[in-house]
């Protein structure tokens, strides 16, 4: 295990901005490539199994699962006894930026339903849309013709797994006087429970309020990444057991690439809302090793719209406060200098 002042050392004082090597920065000259999460909300069922997959494996506590009042979330947010978390947002709008299909202004939807299956222009057992010569009229053959009854507005749920963001530029691991938390040679950050001393700077260093001390003795926990499972070759197990492929763990760069493919694709289906968030290297934290795909602005889902590392001021703190220690140590020894003997 590695020591603050080593890790500080191997950052050769680069505080923010671009960092290609994490791992080797941080002492590892023949680390593996940096490992993280790419998180496409758009395909996010909110099924919450990554939340019990990750306390099932990381031996997580319950917290509560107490209902916020203003969604179906159990889980509330990120703390030290839930590192991984399921947001749900309900808006009064339609999915994305895509039209909503054919109109049914005048149409009576519950008798069009009661008549399923009897009458010829139904639709055969199993199927899904109208066959080709037989869709009703006003709807495309072989096309699905979505159905908002009279007095409802359209409505569409925002789903997103949070989890700590893995920074390239990581606030908590530079405030930490004990060494607890640590870089691994995937360009993940740890904490070591039987190192942290539960001095609590690491919490408010954090830009997106991840990192919490647990109750019941004071240390600090986050996400790991499931460094043990990395260690021998397996996904983290959030990512093992997500239904729909929303939380994709792998290679940054091959992450990267892919999401933004993802984007392209969906801005061609007319989902124009669709961005990454936390991918840019160019950022306030020099990139996450955890970032997303979002369907609308980051504040929506609870998160910082223009993150930057805490610590990044540092070097010009000390800079300044070194000047001001010189200059007060000049007046003092000119006072005594011009003192009558």
């Amino acid at each position: 295990m590695r020591g603050d002042q080593e890790v500080r050392a191997d950052r050769a004082g680069q505080w923010y901005g671009p960092q290609p090597d994490v791992a080797g920065a941080a002492g590892y000259p023949d680390a593996p490539p940096r490992m993280g999460f790419f998180t496409d909300t758009s395909v996010c069922i909110g099924c919450k199994a990554c939340e019990v997959a990750c306390k099932e494996w990381n031996a997580v506590p319950e917290d509560g699962l107490e209902l916020t009042g203003m969604s179906y979330d159990n889980t509330q947010g990120l703390g030290a006894d839930t590192w991984r978390h399921v947001a749900f947002i309900e808006q009064r709008k339609p999915f994305g930026g895509q039209e909503p299909g054919i109109s049914h202004d005048d149409v009576d939807v519950f008798a069009a339903a009661s008549s399923l299956g009897t009458d010829a222009a139904s639709p055969g057992p199993g199927a899904t849309t109208p066959p080709a010569g037989a869709a009703p009229a006003g709807a495309p053959a072989g096309e699905i013709s979505p159905v908002s009854p009279d007095g409802r507005t359209e409505l569409r749920w925002l789903m997103a797994s949070d989890v700590c963001k893995h920074c390239t530029h990581a606030a908590c691991l530079d405030v930490c006087p004990t060494g607890a938390l640590f870089r691994t040679e995937f360009g993940t950050v740890v904490v070591q429970e039987d190192v942290c001393n539960g001095c609590g700077y690491c919490v408010p260093a954090c830009p997106y309020g991840v990192i919490d001390q647990r109750k019941d003795d004071g240390r600090v926990w986050k996400c790991t990444l499931c460094y043990d499972r990395l260690g021998v070759g397996m996904e983290p197990a959030c990512a093992k057991s997500c239904p729909t492929e929303s939380i994709q763990f792998g290679p940054l760069e091959e992450l990267r690439e892919r999401a933004a493919g993802r984007v392209a694709q969906l801005h061609a289906s007319g989902v124009t809302d669709a961005r990454l968030y936390g991918e840019s290297p160019d950022d306030g934290v020099g990139g996450d090793g955890a970032f997303f795909l979002l369907l609308d602005e980051p504040e929506v889902y609870g998160l910082p719209p223009d993150p930057v590392v805490t610590t990044r001021d540092l070097p010009d703190m000390w800079r300044h406060a070194a000047m001001a220690a010189v200059s007060l140590g000049a007046l003092a020894v000119a006072s005594f200098a011009r003192r009558p003997r």
